[in-house]
């Protein structure tokens, strides 16, 4: 059944409001494009975005904030970080910046990685939500992976419009291209993705220049990318039934009924699986130096979730 679409009167954001808080997904305005959005701090939210898109693989995902004060919670910012938030947000600019010890953006919006995209939206109905549910919204395009990004509300609808409850019309989009991003965890900022900020204007603004990136596009740090995966300590062996044979010590993690085990999802479901695999991964890791994990169906997400784990694997 497709989402309604509502202007954003104060009926609507209560109502989209309500969505979110209970782990729904909401079309929402911003000034580049028409995101997709769900609550950063909630992993079961995040893997229906991965879901509703079918995104190949968990990029990281930019969470949007209402200012500066909410970033500083989830992102440690360096100088010229701080000089890039001041000149540009709100607008078309996210920074990639370490994320700080308490931030609560979740493990999934982040891939699994230790920064974090953060991005303040200018748009009145997107900085409205964001200051209503009082915590960082996640948000890529509100379109299936691969197809345009959508600049108006009837395009979310007709992408995506029986995956989502609700799509807020705040108009058509202005900028209409995402967000520039740029990374501010080095010793100097790097462009990640162009976008509706142009290079030259960035660099006038730091009044330094500002180099592009030459990442691997397979090995996503930041949305837009397609960055560096998550790579445990751990060793990682993959597809061991649950009642093969484990080398003395080895952790396992399960999926479906926990036999004794960690499960990424006890019932066999995906979505609960990709919400809890980071999460789950980090913890195992942090006690073992071995780690068996079950046969996932490489189906739905199930696909993504072994893209990650594969790149996991490698040594």
């Amino acid at each position: 059944m497709p989402a309604d679409s509502l202007l954003p009167t104060d009926a609507a954001m209560d109502r989209a409001v309500a969505i979110l808080s209970t782990g729904g997904l909401v079309g929402l305005p911003t000034e580049t494009v028409y995101g997709l959005a769900a609550r950063g701090t909630d992993p079961a939210a995040v893997a229906r975005i991965y879901e509703a898109k079918g995104r190949p693989r968990f990029n990281p995902l930019i969470a949007h904030v209402s200012g500066l004060s909410m970033a500083r919670g989830q992102g440690v910012f360096s100088a010229d970080a701080e000089g890039l938030a001041a000149a540009f947000w709100p607008g078309p600019l996210t920074v990639v910046v370490p994320a700080a010890p308490g931030a609560t953006v979740c493990l999934l919006a982040r891939a699994g990685l230790d920064t974090i995209a953060l991005r303040q939206p200018s748009h009145p109905v997107a900085a409205a939500l964001i200051t209503r549910i009082g915590e960082p919204l996640v948000a890529p395009s509100a379109n299936p992976s691969g197809r345009l990004s959508p600049i108006t509300a009837d395009a979310v609808a007709e992408g995506l419009g029986d995956q989502i409850e609700l799509v807020l019309d705040g108009g058509p989009a202005m900028v209409g291209v995402e967000s520039t991003i740029v990374d501010c965890t080095g010793a100097s900022p790097v462009v990640l993705r162009p976008g509706g900020i142009p290079h030259a204007v960035l660099e006038a603004a730091l009044g330094l220049p500002i180099p592009r990136s030459t990442g691997d596009p397979d090995a996503p740090t930041a949305p837009g990318q397609l960055l560096r995966h998550y790579a445990p300590r751990a060793a990682l062996r993959l597809n061991v039934p649950a009642e093969a044979p484990r080398d003395p010590g080895e952790a396992y993690l399960g999926f479906g009924p926990p036999a004794g085990a960690l499960s990424l999802s006890p019932k066999g479901d995906l979505a609960e699986a990709a919400a809890n695999l980071f999460a789950m991964l980090r913890a195992l890791d942090s006690q073992f130096d071995r780690i068996a994990v079950a046969p996932i169906p490489d189906t739905g997400l199930g696909e993504a979730i072994n893209d990650r784990l594969r790149r996991a694997a490698e040594r």
